[in-house]
């Protein structure tokens, strides 16, 4: 039944959004003292070693046309977006990073028009600029200097809303343990490079803390290709926006965090636009359901 299929996709999204806020509190723990293209690495070294029980599951009972090729991307593109996400976790606020992360919708929906010739309406159009200038609100160019820490947040927020695309054709094909898989094995593949060049000897404290960084993400990503898998984009994104809430509450406790009011602004925009949107596709679907159902012989 599609409404018992979307409150499970509903209930996977609100887990993952869970796990991906403790994800948030631990990098921020962390610092800036690790090269970021190191500390994602080892966070998804260890996550190999995770999901090495799925690994042996699969057997490598080979892949479809195609698939190979969408698993190498997706892992170069998640790669570069992991590394800014953990390059601007450690310089500005939890509350700052994760509204600029809202973003991400609105790209992942301007990536659908474009990328899957999914039909433009102006309601729509007008949601995905609404969304940007929520953004602009909370970068303010022109009224203040954009920190590197802002701006790699912004470019990540890029690169995660076509990992959400990819991952999204490959639901329609391919199994969720094995989208999982593949994308933490290609990821530390893309972030091999760059951490060698940077590396520098890790305290076991670190290592520590970034081996429970990877349960939690590569639980959270499971939690978010379930969610996918069982409802649209656009019923489960704005769930999402909970985790401002999370972030505001977590790094006014933890780290004496006080978040600026333009960037609770400029959420507030972003998660207004984004549900609107949300409200708008789920209105489409439901009235091609029932055209289809009248259109119907018998």
């Amino acid at each position: 039944m599609p409404q018992q299929s979307n409150l499970l996709g509903c209930l996977w999204m609100l887990a993952g959004g869970l796990l991906f806020v403790a994800v948030t509190v631990l990098v921020r723990h962390l610092g800036s003292d690790m090269p970021a293209i190191e500390a994602a690495f080892i966070r998804y070294l260890a996550g190999v070693v995770l999901i090495l029980p799925l690994l042996w599951r699969m057997r490598w009972r080979g892949f479809r046309p195609g698939s190979f090729r969408l698993y190498f991307l997706r892992g170069l593109v998640h790669g570069v977006a992991v590394m800014l996400w953990f390059y601007a976790m450690a310089r500005i606020p939890l509350a700052e990073v994760t509204a600029i992360g809202f973003s991400t919708p609105v790209f992942t929906a301007l990536g659908a028009i474009l990328i899957f010739h999914e039909q433009v309406r102006l309601r729509r159009m007008l949601a995905i600029v609404a969304g940007f200038i929520g953004t602009l609100v909370i970068l303010r160019p022109g009224f203040q200097t954009i920190e590197a820490g802002s701006l790699a947040q912004l470019v990540a927020a890029f690169f995660f809303a076509g990992s959400f695309l990819l991952a999204k054709k490959m639901t329609q094909r391919e199994n969720s343990g094995d989208i999982l898989v593949m994308l933490t094995i290609f990821c530390t593949l893309a972030l091999l490079p760059g951490a060698i060049y940077y590396w520098r000897q890790p305290t076991l404290v670190e290592t520590g803390w970034l081996a429970l960084v990877a349960v939690f993400a590569t639980a959270g990503h499971y939690a978010i290709t379930r969610a996918i898998a069982h409802a649209p984009l656009t019923v489960t994104q704005p769930l999402s926006f909970l985790q401002l809430v999370w972030a505001i509450l977590f790094g006014y406790w933890l780290f004496d965090e006080v978040p600026d009011n333009w960037v609770i602004i400029g959420a507030l925009m972003i998660v207004g636009a984004v549900s609107y949107l949300a409200h708008r596709e789920a209105l489409a679907a439901r009235r091609n359901r029932i055209q289809a159902a009248a259109s119907s012989p018998g």
